[in-house]
């Protein structure tokens, strides 16, 4: 559901005024909360901090009660869910490379989808429905196969993907896959926050206007979270391919 703030973002803040003292002007404005007194994180840090405890808590649980001869259900649903990783990137990136990316993806995945399904508990907040957010995810992909494409390639063979399949185009070429890689970080950012700021606005509104609508919204939330995770995952997982890619 909609609401200006999760039920953490008062408390938590409280928490650090009583530890830390009021926050310095210069913290204030590099986290963009200039105005607002008592303010150490905005709601969005709040919420994604939330969601890395929440993950790690989870993951460590289902590894120490890791089992061969007797696997629980959360760990049957979570090598589901890696056997469906490693399978995707197996076909995009390529037979014998994509499980090398595996670890990377699953992080990007488990992270996304747990941001975006906080969207379908009131007293949450999704980070995913502040573009600080999904920027930074975003930002985190590019840099991710750019710095994999020039390890695995060389920073000279990673250079010739900018420059076409002619020497003589590379003037014209060069520009062109610059401004294409640089929308990547565009269309990955602008998309997860769209899809999930409009269906977290959304279902707070049915909230309010049609109160027995609210489930239907909540399943349609929780496909949504699910969609938008794989897109991005999928993204990312292509643009691994094309940048270890040695036949171009």
């Amino acid at each position: 559901m909609h609401h200006e703030f999760s039920i953490l973002f008062h408390p938590l803040n409280a928490l650090l005024v009583a530890l830390l003292g009021a926050p310095p002007a210069g913290w204030q404005r590099a986290m963009g909360l200039e105005g607002e007194a008592g303010v150490w994180l905005p709601d969005h840090v709040v919420m994604a901090l939330l969601v890395v405890v929440i993950v790690a808590a989870l993951l460590i649980w289902v590894r120490r009660g890791y089992s061969i001869e007797h696997p629980s259900t959360l760990q049957q649903c979570l090598e589901l869910f890696l056997t469906g990783l490693s399978n995707l990137a197996e076909d995009v990136i390529g037979h014998g490379r994509g499980r090398d990316f595996v670890p990377f993806v699953a992080g990007l995945a488990f992270f996304i989808f747990t941001s975006n399904i906080f969207g379908i508990v009131f007293f949450l907040q999704p980070p995913t429905a502040n573009t600080s957010t999904t920027f930074a995810l975003s930002l985190t992909a590019f840099l991710f196969y750019n710095i994999v494409g020039i390890r695995r390639q060389g920073p000279l063979n990673y250079a010739k993907h900018f420059m076409g399949p002619v020497w003589w185009l590379f003037p014209l070429m060069v520009p062109i896959e610059i401004i294409s890689h640089l929308a990547r970080v565009l269309s990955l950012a602008l998309r997860l926050f769209g899809n999930i700021f409009g269906e977290h606005t959304a279902t707070g509104m049915f909230l309010i206007i049609v109160p027995l609508f609210v489930p239907a919204m909540m399943g349609l939330g929780l496909l949504g979270a699910t969609i938008q995770t794989f897109i991005f995952v999928m993204l990312t997982t292509v643009y691994v391919s094309g940048a270890v890619a040695e036949e171009h």
